[in-house]
């Protein structure tokens, strides 16, 4: 199986826990954390859930895997999330040594792999990660923009009453 393929199946695995997330009417944002060709950690939006800021994805992906593995060191994995990563979800990744990022869709607003920063290669931190990008942005967009073109016409339904 090539990188493409691989990137791709675990993508899938990152968009199924984003549309878990859509069902709890969490913005779609899923992610997994592979070591060793499996899954040891999964995560999905929950700051609505759990009325927490910190409830990110990729953030609930990394603690699972640290659990998993029993060290905050995830040295030889990757993460695979369906957004581009926020600084604070960077900053984690950063300090979970995380190798490599394969993320879906750029976020033009949020984003700290390239969109408004990068910090993903920053000399001046302890770590850098590789990154690659576009892995199934097709499907990851279109749920996000179905999200939020869902609030919207609630938001205007809400008004109209």
């Amino acid at each position: 199986m090539t990188q493409s393929e691989t990137d791709k199946e675990f993508m899938a695995i990152a968009l199924d826990m984003a549309r878990l997330a859509l069902k709890r009417k969490e913005v779609p944002i899923g992610a997994v954390v592979v070591m060793g060709g499996r899954v040891v950690g999964r995560g999905y939006n929950l700051k609505e859930s759990l009325s927490d800021p910190t409830a990110h994805a990729e953030i609930i992906a990394i603690k699972e895997a640290s659990e998993t593995g029993k060290c905050w060191r995830l040295t030889s994995s990757t993460l695979y999330v369906t957004l581009e990563p926020c600084l604070m979800c960077m900053g984690a990744i950063i300090q979970a040594r995380i190798e490599r990022l394969v993320f879906a869709a750029f976020d033009p607003k949020a984003g700290a792999c390239g969109s408004l920063y990068d910090v993903s290669d920053d000399h001046r931190l302890n770590h850098s990660v590789r990154v690659a990008t576009g892995i199934c942005k097709d499907e990851s967009s279109a749920l996000l923009k179905g999200f939020f073109s869902a609030l919207r016409a609630r938001g205007r339904a809400n008004k109209a009453l």
